[in-house]
């Protein structure tokens, strides 16, 4: 594990000038949007290259390529949907929020929010260095049950994402909650499949057997993921904008509708 530490430096130090990136452009833009294509980005290639990144001249394992070409498939999915998002919509309100919030020292504290931003991608890349670096000879059940469960994820996600869009774009649905498809099951089935999808890596990394020790720290990754997103910067600034802007329809959604796991619908 020594040996990949500064692997996973060059990754992290990688993160930081992507985010310090995203921040000059949401600055020149007034967009704030677009520091979430960034991370989406940089988070793809970082685990792409602390995945095949060749140590001791040695050619890369098949669980390496596959870890690198699932989370490049992630990165490039989710990048360019807010890539087009950012460019096309008004800012996200959580941004939004913030630029109200903060007002005339938003771009110094919004440089802060970017770096910490850089130092959760560092520590998702964890996860997924300790799973393309499970030394453990060959691909396995386990690993054809993590790319399952990975896809899976992505695909849902993908659904829950082009559903919402499908939506706001109809004029009929202006001021009003998605909470059909996807959406009748979970008011954020898009941030329920993202942290699905994190699952799957310490299903690559840990070696039952105990030859990988370390891979038990990859369950770190959902784990941090799901704290993210249900109370720090998803699920919390999102339903505390639905609740200004749409008081009563948010009320009656939420009574019906399970805040992350989906389930049926309460009717």
């Amino acid at each position: 594990m020594i040996e990949l530490l500064p692997l996973w430096a060059a990754a992290t130090l990688f993160l930081v000038l992507t985010m310090s990136a995203a921040w000059l452009v949401q600055w020149r833009t007034g967009q704030g949007g677009w520091a979430d294509a960034f991370w989406s980005f940089g988070l793809g290639a970082a685990g792409v290259g602390v995945s095949l990144f060749p140590l001791h001249g040695a050619a890369p394992s098949a669980r390496q390529v596959l870890a690198a070409v699932l989370i490049g498939l992630w990165g490039l999915r989710l990048g360019a949907h807010i890539a087009r998002r950012a460019a096309n919509e008004r800012e996200d309100a959580r941004y939004a929020r913030l630029r109200h919030d903060w007002g005339s020292r938003f771009q110094t504290r919004m440089f802060g929010f970017l770096m910490l931003q850089a130092g959760a991608a560092a520590f998702l890349a964890l996860s997924i260095l300790l799973a393309a670096r499970n030394p453990a000879p060959a691909l396995g059940f386990q690993d054809g049950l993590a790319a399952l469960i990975f896809l899976s994820a992505l695909a849902g996600e993908g659904l829950a994402d082009h559903q919402l869009a499908a939506f706001k774009a109809d004029p009929v649905n202006r001021g009003l909650i998605c909470d059909s498809g996807l959406w009748a099951w979970s008011r954020h089935p898009n941030y329920f499949f993202e942290w699905l999808g994190w699952c799957a890596w310490p299903l690559f990394a840990i070696d039952f057997g105990g030859d990988w020790p370390w891979g038990w720290l990859a369950l770190s990754g959902p784990a941090y993921i799901y704290w993210l997103l249900t109370k720090v910067s998803g699920v919390p600034l999102l339903e505390d904008h639905m609740k200004r802007s749409r008081p009563d329809a948010f009320a009656a959604y939420a009574a019906q509708t399970s805040a992350f796991f989906p389930r049926p619908p309460r009717r």
